[in-house]
Formats: C-alpha cells, sequence, structure tokens
C-alpha cells in the first residue's frame, strides 16, 4: 500500500478557531503544549489561535508560532492514536514540524526558531516593502522568464517564491515589479494574478539581510539526526545529515519553495498516501493536483481527524518510529 507520508502547512493555513477541536478530543493538550508555548514567548499566543483576532493573526511574527503550534498539537492527537509518518515533509514554515516530527529538533526550540524567523522576516518589510502575487495557469518557465522582465523594467526584485504545483507559482519582491509581473501574466494568458495577503516578499533576495542572523539563531539549536527521513522543501531532496538541516533552514529564508518537486521525492521514496497535519487544507490540495492517484487526508476539523484517524487500522500502515 505504500509509505505514510505526513505534511505540514505553512504561513497562509491559519483561521481563528484553529486548535478547538482538538482540546474538545484531547484536553490535557492545552497545558502540554498552549500554555507553555504562552510561558515560552511571553505571548497569549492560545487565545489568539482560539479567538483572534484575525488581523493578529495575520502578523507574521504571530502567524508563524500560531500555525506551528497547531501542526504539534495535531501531530501528538495522530500519534496517540497510533499514527506515525514514515516520511516527514513541511511546506516552508512547515518543514520546522516537520524536523519535530522527525525527531530533529525539540518543539520548545522549533517554538523559539518559528517566533524569532517570523519576527526577523515580518521586519524585512519595514525596511524594503514588498509583496507576493500567485500565478495561475502558467508554468515555471514562463513565469520565471516574466520574472525577468519585469524586473528589468521596474529596476526592482521580483523573482519565484514557491513552486506550488504545475501551474501554480508564487511570486514574491518589490511592490512594482510585483503588480508589473502580474499585468505581464495576465496578458500571457494567467487564469489569475492575484496579490497575496502576507507581511513581506518571503523567499526571496530581499530576505538576505536577516540571513547571518538567523544562522546564528539555528547554530546555537541542537539539532539530532532524523528518525525518518525528511524531504527538504529547499532541495527538494533528502535531508541526510545535520549539516544539510541546518543549511536548508537558512536558505530557506531567501530561497524558493520547492513544493512540486518536493512530492515528487515523497512518491519515489514510497509514499503511497498524504495525511496533512495541522490547519487548513492548502496543502492536500496541491497533493492531490501533484499525484492525483494517491489519497490524501485532512485533520484541520474534527469530522476529517476524526475520518484520518478511523483509517489507521486498514488505510494508514504506520512504521512505528519513537515519538
Amino acid at each position: 500500500m505504500g509509505k505514510t507520508a505526513f505534511v505540514f502547512p505553512g504561513q497562509g493555513s491559519q483561521r481563528v478557531g484553529m486548535g478547538l477541536h482538538l482540546l474538545e478530543q484531547r484536553p490535557d493538550l492545552k497545558d502540554r503544549y498552549y500554555r507553555t508555548a504562552d510561558e515560552i514567548l511571553g505571548l497569549p499566543l492560545s487565545r489568539l489561535c482560539w479567538e483572534g483576532p484575525q488581523e493578529a493573526l495575520r502578523d507574521t511574527s504571530v502567524t508563524q508560532p500560531a500555525v506551528f503550534l497547531t501542526s504539534i498539537a495535531t501531530l501528538d492527537v495522530l500519534r496517540g492514536q497510533g499514527l506515525e509518518p514514515d516520511l516527514v515533509a513541511g511546506h516552508s514554515l512547515g518543514e520546522y514540524t516537520a524536523l519535530v516530527g522527525a525527531g530533529v529538533l525539540d518543539w520548545r526550540d522549533a517554538l523559539r526558531l518559528v517566533r524569532r524567523r517570523g519576527e526577523l522576516m515580518a521586519g524585512v518589510n519595514v525596511q524594503v516593502p514588498g509583496r507576493m502575487a500567485a500565478v495561475i495557469g502558467l508554468d515555471l518557465a514562463t513565469v520565471e522568464d516574466l520574472c525577468a522582465r519585469a524586473a528589468a523594467g521596474t529596476g526592482q526584485v521580483v523573482e519565484v517564491a514557491n513552486d506550488n504545483e504545475p501551474g501554480q507559482v508564487v511570486v514574491s519582491g518589490q511592490e512594482s515589479a510585483v503588480e508589473r509581473l502580474c499585468a505581464d501574466a495576465r496578458d500571457a494568458g494567467a487564469v489569475r494574478a492575484i496579490v497575496l495577503e502576507v507581511g513581506a516578499p518571503f523567499h526571496s533576495s530581499l530576505m538576505a539581510g536577516i540571513e547571518e542572523e538567523f544562522a546564528a539563531e539555528l547554530a546555537a539549536v541542537e539539532l539530532r539526526a532524523p528518525r525518518v527521513p525528511v524531504v527538504s522543501g529547499v532541495t527538494a531532496d533528502l535531508l541526510r545529515s545535520v549539516d544539510d538541516i541546518r543549511d536548508c533552514l537558512r536558505r530557506q529564508l531567501t530561497g524558493r519553495v520547492r513544493w512540486t518537486g518536493a512530492v515528487h521525492t515523497l512518491t519515489a521514496a514510497g509514499a503511497g498516501r498524504f495525511v496533512e497535519v495541522g490547519p487548513g487544507n492548502v496543502l492536500s490540495g496541491l497533493c492531490r493536483r501533484i499525484a492525483p492517484d494517491l489519497p490524501v487526508h485532512t485533520t484541520h476539523d474534527a469530522r476529517r481527524l476524526a475520518k484520518t484517524v478511523a483509517l489507521a487500522g486498514d488505510q494508514l500502515v504506520h512504521s512505528g518510529a519513537a515519538v
């Protein structure tokens, strides 16, 4: 039947009320994760997850730890029901949750890193205001060419940030260049080219100024060898050593997310099904379109979580990897 790949979402999957369905099933998670996270960060993160407001959750420095925390709690629920991954991968921010799932990072250390990552990334936008936009209906090579033309025409930066799936590419850069890119993409036949509500030009060279400071944060945290294979969103390849992991987390700030390639690597490594672990269903949709023959399961509400857990006895054959 193939292996089970857990995939973890990134920024953009947040919503007010996320995680409440987990507490209904497992009230102990409140003390184990949510109150602990609040104390570690000195931030009412649990309240922001459950009650919002939405505007607060759009703040990158809040969004990233909020999505991470919800995903970690979801992972605990699945493991409590005997579901273990054979492979893991995460989309951008989600790579930190994947590394926790693979035993590389302690979740508390990952939480601190994610919070600092979000603060640094949000700070870039203060100095160099930027945008991101999704282009639907054009292939990667065409969007890369349009980026080069828009950059040359405006004298500003615009680059491919996410190769999410064939026909869905996200670009990142300075405002005028992104607006030019969107106009050119529509002229080139894009189904849609829309500016996204994000807090900074993520995954572009505009983030280079924070790489050194974040690398220092990474160097201070203990990483362990993966217990299960981890596929990097930066290289779309398996991460084989602690040094590789640390390097990819640093490069992730400026490098594009190669999600199409990551899913292909998961399937080549034997993945026979995907479980999206955390809020939202963005990755589920992407995985279905990249690997349409494989089943995809989600966990972002009580009904879907229960359905996924119910499959533990027949479809989801877990490896029994150590928690």
